[in-house]
């Protein structure tokens, strides 16, 4: 006899995952690029993300080259992967400005220049890579085109802020897909001109922390009782397995 899904998240009723569902009108578009291997991950929170945006996709593959969405979304919007790489910029004000085209005064931001010259007027649009680091790292080399993008990373204070209990991961405090998407984009939608004015007048805009996520901490909240239930039907002699 079939289990009984939810015809919202498509879960057994029992582990429905509707009551975290949060819903968020971001203005930045969110793309995940999922790794194949979590697509039936039930302990994922790439399901959460995408119910809870207004603005997202999933997109699931190894190899993005040659994927037809992935490259129809090159030719709509401006992407930015966050991954930190080797070419990684920190998301801060000075950076935010430049990615939302706010350097009306070169003498008041410093910029990336090289970095700056890679985007355009396009919609700024944010990729995200779901997978454990070693595929992640994997649908990266492999895809050159992700590498020809402009890489950003959370700053420290954040990206070793993780709440991911569930699952055992290679790094202490390492960030759930979720997580890394929320921090993301509270930093990138800043109030423009906040940050603009903040920039100009040489203060930093209002800082973005784990306890203060502007409209996407309702999401973050729910995801550490997300966390919770989930716990809740492992077995009390089974330790987590690192992903």
């Amino acid at each position: 006899m079939s289990r009984t899904l939810c015809p919202c998240c498509q879960r057994p009723q029992k582990a429905c995952i509707c009551t975290f569902i949060v819903d968020i009108a971001n203005d930045i578009h969110v793309v995940v690029l999922q790794h194949p291997s979590e697509v039936s991950q039930t302990k994922g929170t790439v399901a959460l993300l995408e119910k809870s945006l207004q603005s997202c996709q999933v997109i699931v593959g190894e190899n993005f080259d040659e994927e037809a969405c992935f490259l129809k979304l090159m030719e709509q919007y401006q992407l930015v992967l966050l991954y930190p790489g080797e070419k990684a910029q920190t998301l801060n004000q000075n950076l935010v400005a430049q990615l939302t085209h706010l350097d009306k005064n070169n003498e008041n931001i410093d910029g990336a220049t090289q970095f700056k010259a890679k985007l355009d007027a396009k919609p700024l649009c944010l990729i995200i890579l779901d997978g454990t680091w070693k595929k992640a790292y994997r649908m990266f080399m492999l895809s050159t085109k992700l590498q020809q993008l402009p890489q950003v990373c959370l700053p420290d204070y954040l990206a070793n802020a993780g709440q991911y209990l569930i699952r055992k991961v290679a790094k202490k405090n390492a960030l759930s897909s979720l997580e890394a998407s929320c921090y993301a984009l509270a930093l990138l939608e800043q109030s423009t001109e906040q940050v603009y004015d903040s920039a100009a007048q040489g203060y930093d805009a209002e800082l973005i922390t784990p306890e203060h996520a502007g409209k996407y901490q309702p999401l973050l909240e729910k995801f550490k009782q997300f966390n919770q239930f989930q716990l809740s039907f492992r077995p009390a002699n089974k330790s987590l397995k690192e992903t």
